[in-house]
Formats: structure tokens, sequence, C-alpha cells
């Protein structure tokens, strides 16, 4: 995994900079009772590994909780929120605090959630199929566009998109990204065949075999075309060619594929939805 970058992200450490921490109205408070507070209902994150909440919790013991949670109020209950800081939160518990220090904000449940994936999305600690589900609730249940999620997350709309189109593989498939048992590059290359079935026999030989990605794309291509076709039809694009296809896919913001036939050859366009469909006719026409 990447380095972790040390710095909270654009959305919470604005939020932390625009309080006032002094004075009794701060949103800020040093000591606020840890049983008032309760997980992010948007919390995008699923899986939290114990052994890394025992880790931090010894740290909590030995340092306390050097950065606070930000939480915000329960619209329905007495309760409060966590915006970010949910493994603060849980480790806290685990260590026995009965207190924690907090700044409470405003925040609407979009607000819940963009921020928590912007916590999690700078610290490299979601899955990508994590990723993908939040995106898709943005774009689902908050109205936004691909477009708009990208200027909030700060990735570009490419990603966006290939990140959601990683929910489209079936559910036994999405398991292996969620245990890490494949990884995001292996799942975006299993987007390439078309029956669920085969798509799932070629994830379990993938496993088994530990296949690295290029390993997996030639698997693709020899379950795609045939094992002697996919031979025939191999082809290495020069430098220009690979980088001109790079250039549509941006461009359009989906995988393309240049093949070569016995007579000329084949450009094909990958979409899933007719959403997409749509959204892909509209560029083409520009």
């Amino acid at each position: 995994m990447a380095t972790k970058k040390s710095t909270l992200g654009k959305g919470l450490s604005a939020l932390i900079a625009s309080s006032e921490m002094s004075g009794t109205d701060s949103p800020y408070k040093e000591k606020f009772d840890i049983e008032k507070i309760s997980p992010n209902p948007y919390q995008p994150r699923m899986n939290i590994d114990p052994a890394e909440l025992v880790e931090i919790a010894d740290s909590i013991r030995e340092n306390g909780v050097i950065q606070p949670l930000i939480i915000t109020k329960n619209p329905d209950g007495p309760n409060y929120y966590i915006i970010a800081g949910e493994r603060r939160f849980r480790a806290s518990k685990l260590a026995g605090l009965k207190h924690v220090p907090v700044v409470i904000k405003d925040s609407s449940p979009q607000e819940m959630l963009e921020l928590a994936l912007i916590e999690n999305i700078q610290r490299q600690d979601l899955n990508p199929l994590e990723e993908a589900t939040a995106f898709k609730q943005l774009q689902d249940q908050f109205g936004l566009t691909q477009t708009d999620i990208s200027k909030k997350m700060g990735l570009s709309r490419v990603a966006i998109t290939n990140k959601i189109r990683l929910l489209a593989l079936p559910s036994a498939v999405q398991e292996y990204v969620l245990n890490q048992d494949l990884s995001e590059g292996h799942a975006r290359a299993l987007l390439g065949i078309s029956d669920d079935s085969s798509l799932v026999a070629a994830a379990n030989i993938i496993v088994k075999k530990k296949l690295s990605v290029r390993e997996t794309e030639e698997l693709v291509r020899k379950i795609n075309f045939g094992k002697d076709k996919a031979k025939n039809e191999r082809i290495e694009f020069d430098h220009r060619t690979r980088k001109a296809l790079e250039r549509i896919s941006e461009r359009l913001g989906y995988t393309t594929r240049l093949t070569r036939m016995s007579k000329g050859g084949k450009l094909t366009i990958r979409y899933l939805t007719n959403s997409e469909l749509t959204d892909l006719l509209k560029k083409l026409a520009e």
C-alpha cells in the first residue's frame, strides 16, 4: 500500500480550520460523552480490521485521542453521528475512554457521506468496491452526476466511472475484491467478459493461480476469442497508438479496445447501462 497522506484532506481540514476552537459556544469540545456518539449510518467503509483497532486503542491509552472526532447532531434523536473518525471512536471505546475530543458540525446526510468518503479516500483506507458503492449512493440517492462526484472527491470522471462499473461484477467476484483476493486491476480486466458464468470461472482461476493483472488480461482475451484465435489476433501496439487509445478513453470516459482481425480490425467502446449508452452517443455526436 502506498504511504498514507498526513493531511486530513480538503474537506476535513477546512472544516476544522473554520471552527473557533475556544469559548463556550465553540463547536470544539475537549471532553464529550462517548456514549452520546453513534457510528455514521453513511459510513462507506464496510470492514475495519480488528487488529488495526487494537493498535489504535493501544496508542490512545498511551497518548490520548490527538485528533478530534467530527460529529453532527442526529435530527431525530438525542445522539450525535460521526462524520469523520470512525476508527478513533471504536478504538476509544475499546480503550475504555468515557470522553473524547470532538468538533460538532451541522451536516446533511449528503455531507456526512461526502466527508466520510474524503477522509477514507485520502487515507487510502477504502476498498475499490466500498468506494464504488459510496459513489453510486451519491449518484442515486443524492442526484449527483459523475462529474459532480469527481470534482468533490478530487478524482477524474473516468476514475469515478471505472469504480462504479465494478458494481456490475457478480457477487462472488465482488467478494474476492472485498477480501483483497483480487485487485481493482484484476476486476476491471474481468469486466471484459460478457457472461457471468465465464467471469466467475475466470476469477476462480485467477485467485487459485495468483495470476497478475497482465496474465488476467491475457486470460480474458483467450476466453473471449478462443485460445488459438487469441494467439493470432494478439497485437503489440506502438507508443503512438497506445497514447491515442488512452486519449479516446479519457475523452469519452469509457474503456476502448483495438483488435486486429484477418481483414482490418475493430475499435470497441464498452458500456454497461442504457444511461451510459445515451451519454456515450451524446459525446460521439459532439
